[in-house]
C-alpha cells in the first residue's frame, strides 16, 4: 500500500534519495529485511491480537491518571475525595461508551428523533449536564465535583462518539465488539481531535496479513523518522527566528533575527518595523505547520505501527497552491471531523437548487459554526464555572478568523471547480506566486487566531499598522 495523503493531495517531484526514503515502505528489499528482522513478531502480531493490545492500552491509559493521584495521595484522606472522584468520573465515562455502543447496535430501533438528529441528541447531553450543573447547589460538594469532572471530559468523547453513530447510521456496527471502538473512543494519544477517525476508517486501511502489516510499520517508522527531523528544523527556525535559547542558537553563537512573537506584537509588549512583522507572521506559520506535522506525525506513526496505514494528518501543506489545498493537508483530521458531521449534512440537505449558495452554506457551517463549536466546547472548565465573560474574551476575535477562513475556502473551491488544476498546470513562477499567495492568506488570518492576545480591536488595530495604516 503506498504511502496515505488525504483525498486531493498529489506528492510533488523529490531527488533520487529523498525518494527511496519516502516509499522505502514499497521498497520489497526493504519490506523482506524487514520480514526477516522482525517475522515472528508480525506472525503473532494478527488484527484481533493488535486491536486488543489497543484495547487494553485505552483501559490502562484510563485508569493511569486516578491511580498515580492515589498513590502520591499516601494516607490524606482529604485528598482521597477528590481521587474517588476521579475513579467515579472514569467509570461513568466506560458506561457511557459502553451504553452508545450498545445503541449503535440498535440504532434502527432508537426513537425517531433520534436517528434523524443523532449528533444532535449526543451534544445535547453535553449541554444539559452543564445546566444541571449550573442550577446544582453548591453544598452538594461531591456531586458537583463528579458531574464538572464529566463535563470536563466529555468534549473529548463527543467527537469519538459522532463517528461510532455515523458507522450505526451506516449499519457497519453489526458484528463490532466494543473492544474494537474502544481504541479510538479513548485512545492512549488523547488528542482532542479524533486521529484515525472511526472504526469504518481504520478497518479501511487495516493489515490483513504479515506482508501488509510490514508496509504499515515501515511507513510509521518512517513517520516517527519525520517527526524527529521536523522537531530539529522546528529548533532551528525558534533559534534562528525567535531567538529561543536551545542548543541551536549556542552552536551559532547566539546568531539570531530576535523576532517578538505574534502574540507580543498584538498586545504591544514587544515593538517591530512593518517589514519585520510580516516576518514574524511568516515564521509563526512556519512553526506551527511544524508542530503540527510533529505530533501528527508520532500519532499516525504508531496507528501504522498497529497496522493502521491511515492518512497523515499534515502532508506538506507549505506547497499548497490554493487555499482550500492547504485546509485539506494542514490538518487533516480536523478538516474530516468538520467535512463528516458539519459539511456533509448541510450540503445534501439545504439549497439543492442552487449549487453556489448549497456549497457556501455547507463550508460556512463547517469552517465557521463548527469550528466556532469545536473551540467553544474545547474549554469545557470554563463553561462548567460560567465564566462565559471569559469565554467571550478569549474567543470573540477567533469568529472573524473563522469568517475569513470559510470565505476563503468558499472561494479557493469556486475557483477550482471553474479552473481545476490551473495554478498547478502552470510554471514554476505561477506556481510560488500561487503558494505564496496562501502562506499570506493563511499567515494573516492567523492573527484573528491567537490566544490572550488582546480583543478584536486591538488585534485589527494590529493589522492596519502591518499594512503602514495607523
Amino acid at each position: 500500500m503506498a504511502d496515505h495523503t488525504p483525498q486531493g493531495q498529489q506528492p510533488g517531484s523529490t531527488v533520487t534519495g529523498l525518494r527511496k526514503f519516502t516509499q522505502l515502505h514499497e521498497d520489497q528489499r526493504v519490506i523482506s529485511a524487514w520480514q526477516g528482522l522482525a517475522g515472528p513478531a508480525l506472525k503473532w502480531l494478527t488484527p484481533a491480537r493488535r486491536r486488543l493490545i489497543l484495547a487494553a492500552g485505552a483501559v490502562f491509559f484510563a485508569l493511569k491518571g486516578p491511580a498515580r493521584e492515589m498513590l502520591k495521595a499516601g494516607g490524606d484522606p482529604e485528598a482521597y475525595a477528590g481521587i474517588m472522584s476521579a475513579f467515579i468520573v472514569t467509570g461513568l465515562f466506560f458506561a457511557l461508551l459502553w451504553s452508545c455502543y450498545r445503541a449503535s447496535l440498535k440504532f434502527s430501533a432508537l426513537p425517531a428523533i433520534v436517528r434523524s438528529n443523532p449528533q444532535l441528541s449526543l451534544h445535547m447531553l453535553f449541554w444539559l449536564l452543564l445546566a444541571l450543573i449550573w442550577n446544582i447547589s453548591p453544598d452538594a460538594l461531591t456531586l458537583r465535583m463528579v458531574l464538572t469532572g464529566l463535563a470536563i471530559q466529555m468534549p473529548f468523547f463527543l467527537w469519538r462518539i459522532g463517528y461510532m453513530i455515523l458507522s450505526a447510521k451506516r449499519g457497519k456496527t453489526a458484528g463490532t465488539r466494543f473492544t474494537d471502538h474502544l481504541i479510538y473512543l479513548w485512545p492512549f494519544y488523547g488528542s482532542n481531535t479524533p486521529y484515525g477517525k472511526g472504526l469504518d476508517y481504520l478497518s479501511r486501511f487495516e493489515a490483513k496479513d504479515e506482508t501488509e502489516l510490514a508496509k504499515s510499520q515501515l511507513a510509521g517508522i518512517k513517520l516517527l523518522i519525520l517527526s524527529v527531523i521536523w522537531n530539529a528544523a522546528n529548533e532551528v527556525l525558534n533559534a534562528v527566528a525567535f531567538g529561543v535559547d536551545n542548543p541551536v542558537k549556542h552552536a551559532l553563537g547566539g546568531l539570531s533575527l530576535n523576532l517578538p512573537h505574534l502574540k507580543q506584537l498584538i498586545n504591544r509588549t514587544q515593538t517591530a518595523s512593518i517589514g519585520m512583522s510580516w516576518l514574524c507572521l511568516y515564521s509563526e506559520l512556519f512553526r506551527d505547520v511544524l508542530s503540527h506535522a510533529i505530533k501528527g506525525h508520532v500519532i499516525i506513526g504508531v496507528a501504522r505501527i498497529f497496522g493502521f496505514n491511515v492518512f497523515r494528518n499534515t502532508y506538506k501543506p507549505l506547497l499548497s497552491v490554493s487555499v482550500v489545498e492547504f485546509w485539506n493537508r494542514y490538518y487533516y483530521y480536523f478538516k474530516e471531523l468538520m467535512a463528516e458531521l458539519f459539511f456533509y449534512p448541510t450540503f445534501m440537505g439545504w439549497f439543492r437548487k442552487n449549487p453556489v449558495l448549497r456549497l457556501f452554506a455547507a463550508v460556512f457551517m463547517a469552517a465557521f459554526v463548527g469550528n466556532m463549536y469545536y473551540h467553544l466546547i474545547k474549554m469545557p472548565g470554563r463553561l462548567a464555572m460560567g465564566n462565559f465573560q471569559e469565554l467571550w474574551d478569549l474567543l470573540h476575535p477567533r469568529l472573524f478568523y473563522c469568517f475569513l477562513l470559510s470565505m476563503g475556502i468558499f472561494l479557493s473551491m469556486l475557483r477550482e471547480q471553474k479552473n481545476p488544476g490551473r495554478a498547478r498546470s502552470g510554471g514554476h513562477a505561477r506556481q510560488g506566486i500561487a503558494i505564496f499567495g496562501v502562506w499570506t492568506f493563511f499567515s494573516v488570518i492567523s492573527i484573528w487566531n491567537q490566544k490572550n492576545a488582546g480583543s478584536f480591536i486591538e488585534v485589527t488595530r494590529f493589522f492596519f499598522g502591518i499594512l503602514g495604516i495607523s
